[in-house]
C-alpha cells in the first residue's frame, strides 16, 4: 500500500508537505481533522510515501521526502509555538509517523503485535533507525514547548484559584470565570477560581483527546501540570503568612480532593498526577493539626515526609491564627519539632523548582489501522496522490 507523488518530484514532496503541515489552519478546523477520521491520519499518509520511495528503491526519493517532512513539521511548530492546539496536533503526528516507521520497519522486536498483512507492507529496502533518532529529537522538543505552552495558559490562575479565593462551599458555588469565549484565553482583569484551573485542565484535555495523542503522553502531560500546581501553590504559602491558618488548610485540601475527582473522571488517576500533590497535601494538613505536645510534634514528623525540615519549620513560623479560638505556633514547638528532624536527610532549599520537567518517554503503540483501508480525504486537496 503505498502513494504515488512520482511525477514532478521535488515539488510535489514540499506542495505535499505544505499542506499537510498547514491543514489546521486552511481548509479544517482542528476539531474538524479528527472527529470522522482516524488519529494522526497525517502520520499515516506521510509513511505511505515513504512507503512508494521504498517500494521503488529511491534513495534519492525518500531522503528528500524524510528532509522536506521534518524541516515542514521544525517550520509549523516554530510559526506556531504559542498556539496548543497546533502543538497538541503535531505532536501526536510525530509521535505517529515515528510509531509508523517503527512498526513497518521489519525490525523483529516491533512487528510482535501486527497482523500478517501489516507485516506484508513493511519497508523492504531502507533502513530508517537515523530518521527515527531524528524524528524523536523533534518529538522530544515538540512535547516540552506543547507543556511550556500549557504551563504559561494555566499558570495565572493557580494562585487565585488554589489559594486566594474562598470557597468551602462546594465546587458547586463557583462561577467560571476567567474565560473569553474561546476557552484557552486568559482574561488578567477577571478573578480565577477553582472552576478556572479545572475548566483549563478540561480544555487541555479535550483537545488532546481530540487531536488523538497517546494516552501515555497524555498522562504524562497531566502529570506535569498537576506538579505545577502544586509547587506554585506551596512555594505562595511559604511567601504568604496571611494565607497559613487552619482555615486555608481546608480551602487547600478541598481544592485538591476537586483536583483528585477530576482526574478520577478523566479515568487518569494511573498517571501519578495526584502523587505530585503530596508536599501541598500535607503542608495543608499540618496547617489544620494541633500543634502543641510531643505527641503532635512526633505525628507531624511521622506524617510530613514529603516536606523537607525547613518547609515545615516555615509554615510552623508562618502559622496565624485567624480568630481568638487558635493559638500561635510557640518557639518551643518549633524547636521540638526541629529537633526530632534532625537526622532526616533532606534538602535544604525552601522553594520548589517549578521549572522542573520530568523526563518524558515515548512508548511504542502499534497503530491498528490496515494502510490498505486508509482513505486519503478530500478536504486534504491531495489529490495528486495515487494509491497504487
Amino acid at each position: 500500500v503505498t502513494l504515488h507523488y512520482q511525477s514532478y518530484c521535488q515539488t510535489i514532496i514540499e506542495f505535499l508537505c505544505k499542506n499537510l503541515m498547514t491543514l489546521l489552519y486552511a481548509d479544517l478546523k482542528p476539531r474538524g481533522v479528527v472527529v470522522n477520521m482516524i488519529p494522526g491520519i497525517p502520520a499515516h499518509i506521510l509513511f505511505m510515501c515513504v512507503r512508494y520511495a521504498d517500494y521503488l528503491n529511491d534513495a534519492d526519493m525518500l531522503k528528500s521526502f524524510m528532509n522536506v517532512t521534518i524541516d515542514g513539521i521544525k517550520q509549523v511548530v516554530k510559526e506556531h509555538s504559542e498556539d496548543f492546539e497546533m502543538m497538541s496536533f503535531w505532536l501526536s503526528n510525530t509521535y505517529y509517523f515515528l510509531n509508523c516507521l517503527k512498526q513497518y520497519s521489519g525490525e523483529e522486536e516491533f512487528m510482535k503485535c501486527n497482523t500478517p498483512r501489516q507485516n506484508e507492507n513493511c519497508l523492504k529496502h531502507f533502513d530508517l533507525s537515523e530518521y527515527r533518532q531524528i524524528l524523536s529529537d523533534l518529538a522530544i522538543r515538540i512535547y516540552y514547548q506543547f507543556i511550556v505552552v500549557m504551563e504559561n495558559s494555566i499558570q495565572p490562575m493557580i494562585v487565585p484559584g488554589m489559594l486566594e479565593y474562598e470557597s468551602l462551599q462546594g465546587i458547586s458555588g463557583l462561577k467560571p470565570t476567567g474565560f473569553r469565549k474561546r476557552s484557552s484565553s486568559i482574561d488578567n482583569t477577571d478573578t480565577y477560581t477553582m472552576t478556572s484551573i479545572l475548566q483549563q485542565l478540561s480544555y487541555f484535555y479535550s483537545t488532546m483527546c481530540q487531536n488523538g495523542l497517546d494516552s501515555e503522553l497524555l498522562k504524562q502531560a497531566v502529570k506535569q501540570l498537576f506538579f505545577l500546581i502544586g509547587a506554585i501553590t506551596l512555594n505562595s504559602l511559604f511567601l504568604r503568612k496571611d494565607m497559613c491558618s487552619c482555615r486555608k488548610g481546608m480551602q487547600i485540601r478541598c481544592n485538591i480532593s476537586y483536583l483528585e475527582e477530576w482526574l478520577k473522571d478523566k479515568n487518569l488517576q494511573s498517571s501519578n498526577a495526584k502523587e505530585t500533590l503530596e508536599p501541598l497535601s500535607q503542608a495543608a494538613w499540618l496547617l489544620q493539626v494541633k500543634k502543641i505536645t510531643d505527641d503532635d510534634a512526633k505525628e507531624i514528623c511521622e506524617h510530613c515526609t514529603s516536606l523537607s525540615t525547613v518547609q515545615i519549620v516555615k509554615i510552623l513560623n508562618s502559622y496565624t491564627p485567624i480568630d481568638d479560638f487558635e493559638k500561635r505556633v510557640t518557639p518551643s514547638f518549633v524547636r521540638k519539632v526541629q529537633a526530632m528532624l534532625n537526622n532526616r536527610e533532606d534538602a535544604p532549599q525552601l522553594m520548589l523548582d517549578t521549572k522542573y520537567l520530568f523526563q518524558v518517554m515515548f512508548p511504542f503503540t502499534p497503530s491498528p489501522h490496515a494502510l490498505e483501508l486508509i482513505q486519503v480525504p478530500s478536504s486534504f486537496k491531495l489529490g495528486f496522490l495515487t494509491r497504487v
